[in-house]
């Protein structure tokens, strides 16, 4: 996904002059073609990231269009009063680039996993949430951010993320993109979690249910027309995502529920209120947290209310 903002960025910065690059001491080399355009609209802010956010806030308000792009932590809780007061309260278009988050960077420790950065972001009047499931999101989505007149973050993957979509599809924030139709449960996935969802849908499939998987990539702000239509469709809605269970997309999904007197059985999957001690893989980290796609395809089938079905070993 990295690759895919580099090149993505550079073909934006060639059409908007006012485009303007931020990085918190990462990705130099990452981003040589894009210093090749014009190398005095990259600015390495070094790790010093709560003065990047009030130097990219300024930016802002005198016309350009900064985009801040660090490791998600760093980029989030660590300057997170400078978001609210420099970028929010001005309503400032800023557009912040998570990467590495979730659990992608498990093996550096908590210091360097982000469960909670969807969380406290939606939290902030007038921010725009965004976690896409591919590349292909990825590009339409910074497309579509840098149409805003707010702030947007977009927290994303690392490298190496398969790609979900065969074809380009059409994406709006706020909306919603059906994956794969089904007719029983909802599978809403919220980011790069989304190919363990999609194994899991064909294993349901092998026990009868017909899934749909759906990228939620819109935490703020959500699709309250999807689910308004699912609540009427499906026996249960399923939230999946690499962020802790609280106030991420399921506490999103959940609050709209509840102020809408909803009746679909709701279950959220996700990582509990606790830190991860251990060091290991994104992989191990998955399956520690019941992510990985026999456990997510488990979970649903013991769910699904009216249903008898084997439960996945």
């Amino acid at each position: 996904m990295r690759n895919a903002f580099a090149e993505t960025l550079t073909q934006l910065a060639q059409e908007d002059p006012r485009l303007v690059l931020l990085s918190g001491d990462i990705g130099n080399k990452l981003f040589d073609n894009f210093k090749k355009i014009d190398p005095n609209r990259f600015y390495n802010c070094g790790v010093a990231e709560a003065n990047m956010m009030g130097v990219a806030a300024g930016m802002a308000l005198n016309g350009l269009r900064p985009v801040i792009y660090t490791i998600t932590p760093f980029t989030t809780t660590r300057c997170f009063e400078q978001i609210r007061v420099d970028v929010c309260y001005h309503q400032a278009p800023v557009v912040i680039v998570g990467t590495g988050s979730g659990l992608s960077y498990a093996e550096l420790g908590p210091t360097h996993h982000s469960l909670e950065d969807m969380a406290i972001l939606r939290t902030l009047p007038g921010m725009c949430v965004l976690a896409p499931c591919d590349a292909t999101e990825l590009e339409l989505m910074l497309r579509a951010a840098l149409q805003q007149d707010r702030p947007v973050y977009i927290r994303i993957g690392k490298k190496g993320e398969p790609a979900i979509h065969a074809h380009q599809p059409s994406l709006r924030i706020g909306e919603a993109i059906v994956v794969q139709e089904g007719s029983e449960v909802a599978l809403l996935s919220a980011g790069i979690v989304m190919p363990e969802v999609l194994k899991a849908a064909a294993l349901l499939k092998e026990q009868g249910i017909a899934a749909e998987v759906v990228s939620f990539h819109s935490i703020k702000p959500l699709d309250t027309a999807y689910l308004q239509q699912a609540d009427k469709r499906f026996k249960l809605l399923v939230t999946i995502e690499e962020h802790g269970l609280i106030g991420g997309l399921g506490g999103a999904v959940a609050e709209w529920r509840a102020h809408h007197n909803a009746t679909v059985p709701l279950l959220c999957l996700g990582t509990p209120d606790q830190f991860m001690h251990e060091i290991g893989s994104q992989k191990y980290a998955q399956v520690k947290y019941g992510l990985e796609a026999e456990q997510i395809a488990g979970r649903v089938l013991a769910g699904v209310p009216g249903l008898r079905a084997r439960i996945v070993a």
